[in-house]
């Protein structure tokens, strides 16, 4: 794995050095780049070999979705793995909190993602040195670090991907977010990391802990995973660590993109392909259709998220060819329907929902907002200790009638709630959509 590692690391980054510096020229190195990879994924995967005797060119593939990528989970790995043999190992790592055992020398890794629909990955010993390779140039950088650098990574399960990080010039250690926040904190401080790479929730919990001076770090780099990195959070974040929050944005289907150095996420078409879904008038929202060109175990082709991604409008200072993005906003399945004056249904995204509560008071420390029918909204906070829970609820209710007011859709009611159930190992996902087209009139009743 070692001998792998640095052959691929100096690989990539001579590759690097090479890419295209247009977007048209990288356009076309990418549909090269496809063309092969999809040729030689159809002579060992029988699901893309079906695919290419219907379709030819593999533009014209209908986009497949989660559900059906694990249907076909058989017929798309090419490693000879049953789908119930790794649901096995991957569930049993899940229960003893045993990362380690592999299928057949193949990492097999389970995903629930924010939506709770189970997902498995494969990583071969060379995609585990893939990865790393990518997270060392990309995310850790550490020849800048000039000595070992402490990287703690907080996640709900541990990976011998992940492990495959420790190295000479990085040590890695997992922290499980099963056990305590306070036994974490603890360990946090003895361990003195570097870089702490978590979801937004944990890092506020680090981030409060670090502002109270009950624990006392000194990381050099701070990375957001896993969850939604909300302009508020990250503010807030920024101001206690004094730094510049980087994101890494990775899902069962690969690492797709991170943060250059000006601090925009940029999508790593040096292996990914995304072909943007418009799901906006201005084309300024898209879910992503991705295509992983490097990814044998387990081919990404033509796959399409369930996320709602922003795109950046001007180019990035950095001058990188790559796709930029403004954000990641959230999920398709928690953008709200709502109801227009006519009572037809209105998509109204994330972003609105966000910005209702975060104006209608500073004292709102933590929030969730959960649509529970077309017309009935449950907001859910945390209120600093000077707060009157009273005094915010009112604060809510404007915001939100002057929210009603801007989109011109039906009134909605809100019951509002102080405190947020504990989330565990869950994803915190503030703007969460409860119900579904079948059970919406039954709801609204």
């Amino acid at each position: 794995m070692k001998l792998k590692l640095l052959t691929i690391f100096y690989l990539l980054r001579y590759s690097l050095r090479r890419l295209p510096a247009s977007r048209e020229a990288l356009d076309v190195w990418q549909e090269r780049r496809i063309g092969k990879f999809v040729k030689q994924m159809a002579q060992r995967a029988p699901f893309y070999a079906a695919k290419v005797a219907q379709y030819g060119d593999w533009r014209a593939f209908p986009p497949i979705n989660k559900a059906l990528f694990m249907e076909h989970f058989n017929e798309i790995n090419t490693c000879g793995i049953d789908r119930e043999q790794a649901m096995e190992v991957a569930m049993n790592a899940e229960s003893g909190r045993d990362f380690s055992p592999t299928l057949n020398g193949i990492t097999v890794g389970l995903s629930t993602g924010t939506s709770g629909n189970r997902g498995l990955f494969l990583a071969s010993t060379k995609e585990r040195a893939q990865w790393v390779a990518a997270i060392f140039l990309k995310v850790l950088k550490p020849w800048r670090w000039r000595r070992q650098v402490k990287v703690a990574f907080f996640l709900r399960a541990n990976s011998n991907l992940y492990n495959a990080v420790e190295s000479k010039v990085v040590q890695f250690q997992f922290y499980d977010l099963l056990r305590p926040v306070s036994a974490l904190l603890a360990d946090l401080a003895l361990f003195q990391p570097d870089v702490i790479v978590a979801q937004p929730s944990m890092l506020l919990l680090v981030a409060g802990a670090v502002e109270a001076k009950t624990l006392r770090i000194q990381p050099g780099r701070i990375i957001s995973v896993a969850e939604v990195l909300d302009p508020e959070t990250e503010a807030r974040l920024t101001q206690i660590f004094q730094q510049q929050i980087h994101q890494v944005y990775q899902c069962t289907e690969g690492f797709l993109a991170c943060t250059c150095d000006e601090g925009t996420l940029h999508v790593n078409e040096d292996f990914v392909k995304i072909e943007p879904h418009w799901i906006d008038e201005e084309k300024t929202r898209f879910q992503p259709i991705i295509t992983d060109f490097t990814r044998t175990s387990q081919p990404v082709i033509r796959y399409l998220l369930n996320d709602v991604l922003v795109a950046r409008q001007t180019p990035c200072p950095c001058g990188s060819p790559f796709m930029a993005l403004e954000r990641i906003e959230g999920r398709m399945d928690d953008v709200f329907l709502l109801l227009d004056r006519q009572g037809r249904e209105r998509t109204v995204f994330a972003d609105f929902i966000r910005r209702a509560v975060v104006r209608a008071s500073e004292g709102i420390l933590e929030y969730q907002v959960i649509q529970t029918s077309y017309s009935k909204l449950l907001v859910q906070v945390e209120l600093s200790a000077e707060r009157n829970l009273e005094l915010v609820n009112k604060a809510i209710f404007s915001s939100f009638e002057q929210m009603v007011k801007e989109l011109d859709i039906s009134p909605i009611s809100l019951e509002i709630v102080e405190g947020i159930p504990p989330l565990g190992a869950n994803k915190l996902r503030r703007i969460r959509r409860d119900f579904t087209l079948d059970n919406a009139s039954q709801n609204d009743t």
